[in-house]
């Protein structure tokens, strides 16, 4: 029988073991030696590949996001969990060529996704590196603040996707954080939980507040891996412009003097692992999706090169392990994973200059409800 736990207790001792563990890997981190290749899952000679902080796993650095633009069925959610035919045709295809292209993480955050992926995941499972949640089940709602109903968060996301255990379970937190940190211990209770039933292997946290979340990083050693924005127009506080970022050089010299610290030092101080979302500032980036749903075949060159560019500015900054941008076709997946075979060539000045014009067009005119974006310009 179960003793009961004391949630103080529980995070304090689970830090000091987490620190211990932690030691060790930031060790050995600074070595820096190549990873053998021969153990990176779907390794590709031209695709990058980072460690995702203290879990140890390697993660191509352009991976996928769950979610997709089309027509016809969300990704929500489906009526009866039945996947429609076409959504498993489709996910598949994309699917297949990610792992073509050596990408080998898939983050997942729906009902929807989960039974999308499940089947486009059949009999191949082994072949990516699955983090995922459902935002339906997850602590956003306060009725759902509690181990039980975090276990059966957990449960139904595996009942979904049809394995045994998830790699990473990423809790979503309200995308405002907020979450006092009594209840961030109840969800690493339920990980506990979940870990020795052998259902997930790692725990990471998302969430779109930047304080919030770096106040996590900062608190609890458990949390291994985040999740949060990042976007072209995204720098890092306290450092230098780079080439590579196009915005930090454009900036005025008194917006770069605020060096208190950066949410990315944290990361690399806490040896957490970071996935970074919204590379395309939620879609804004491109025109409105019409009703004849994504372009067919290769697409519109100017969208795929604005998309590649993106994707290559936001690489730019090493304490990223991955962008999981969302992909609606295999074009855009081939086009995606360029962003890494040809980030070591850079960009030219033309090119700079062009991402440079159109981001800040789009970022100018950002709908009210992504407005929030804006708090993750200088972190």
């Amino acid at each position: 029988m179960d003793k009961s736990i004391d949630r103080r207790q529980f995070v304090r001792d689970g830090a000091l073991l987490v620190a211990g563990a932690a030691a060790g890997s930031a060790v050995g981190a600074e070595t820096k030696a190549e990873p053998d290749s021969r153990t990176i899952l779907n390794y590709h000679p031209d695709m990058r590949y980072r460690r995702l902080g203290k879990t140890g796993l390697m993660l191509s650095e352009i991976s996928i996001g769950g979610h997709w633009r089309n027509r016809g069925a969300s990704f929500i959610g489906f009526a009866t969990d039945e996947v429609p035919a076409d959504v498993a045709k489709h996910r598949t295809a994309v699917v297949s060529a990610a792992i073509d292209a050596g990408m080998n993480y898939l983050d997942i955050t729906t009902a929807g996704e989960c039974l999308a992926y499940g089947a486009a995941l059949k009999g191949r499972r082994e072949k990516m590196i699955v983090g995922a949640d459902d935002h339906r089940l997850c602590p956003r709602n306060p009725a759902n603040r509690t181990v039980p109903a975090q276990i059966k968060n957990v449960d139904e996301c595996l009942r979904r996707l049809k394995t045994d255990y998830l790699d990473i379970w990423r809790v979503q937190a309200c995308q405002a954080g907020g979450h006092p940190d009594s209840e961030v211990a109840v969800w690493i209770e339920a990980y506990q939980k979940i870990h020795q039933a052998g259902k997930a292997k790692h725990f990471g946290i998302s969430a779109h507040a930047r304080p919030w979340i770096q106040h996590i990083v900062e608190t609890f050693p458990e949390v291994e891996m985040v999740i949060f924005p990042c976007t072209a127009k995204t720098r890092e506080k306290g450092l230098p412009p780079t080439k590579e970022n196009i915005e930090e050089g454009n900036m005025p010299k008194e917006w770069s003097s605020d060096h208190s610290k950066s949410i990315f030092q944290s990361v690399r101080e806490k040896n957490v692992g970071l996935v970074t979302i919204k590379p395309f500032i939620g879609g804004q980036l491109f025109p409105p999706l019409g009703p004849e749903g994504p372009a067919p075949g290769v697409g519109n060159k100017q969208e795929n090169d604005l998309a590649r560019l993106t994707l290559q500015c936001v690489l730019a900054n090493e304490a990223i392990t991955a962008i999981v941008p969302g992909m609606d076709t295999m074009y855009q997946v081939e086009n995606a994973a360029r962003a890494s075979y040809k980030r070591v060539l850079g960009m030219t000045p033309r090119q700079q200059a062009w991402l440079a014009e159109v981001t800040d067009r789009q970022w100018n005119n950002l709908p009210e409800h992504y407005q929030w974006l804006r708090d993750w310009e200088v972190v």
